[in-house]
């Protein structure tokens, strides 16, 4: 990687993470508030990535499930890569936080019965859902808690 990228992540050497993970990936300061940026990766990059059904329903449900839990979430995002997500969050930089309202919201997945908004109203692809999908992925991100704050692969 010579040339320095303007996207963060494409700066990041996908060969040296140790996924699951999640990390502080950067912040944009404006006038008045601060927009915190944090890559939550589940799968290890280009080894393993999420199914669409899977990926698509726990979209869904971090989404809506995560603002249970607090109120300066921004957003919650796919990565095209399949392999985690972005959360963005408003003046709001605390890791420790970070890493609870992810486990909170990770265990709401788990106790959920339906997909929210999975309907050809709300939805862009209804037909591509998987609740099952979804609660597996949780589970598995859930059974390596104790990994998340390790970002990197030991040398």
């Amino acid at each position: 990687m010579a040339q320095k990228m303007n996207v963060e992540s494409f700066n990041l050497d996908h060969t040296k993470v140790d996924a699951p993970y999640i990390r502080l990936a950067g912040k944009v300061e404006g006038t008045k508030d601060t927009i915190y940026k944090y890559d939550i990766r589940i799968c290890q990059p280009n080894e393993e990535h999420m199914d669409m059904p899977g990926l698509h329903s726990l979209e869904h449900m971090m989404a809506e499930f995560s603002r249970n839990h607090h109120e300066r979430v921004v957003d919650i995002s796919p990565m095209g890569c399949q392999t985690g997500f972005y959360l963005s969050l408003i003046n709001d930089d605390d890791y420790e936080g970070v890493l609870d309202l992810v486990e909170k919201t990770l265990r709401d997945v788990l106790d959920a019965t339906e997909v929210p908004a999975c309907n050809v109203v709300q939805c862009g692809w209804a037909a591509s859902h998987s609740l099952a999908g979804a609660k597996e992925i949780a589970a598995a991100m859930l059974e390596n808690r104790s990994e998340w704050e390790k970002i990197f692969k030991e040398e």
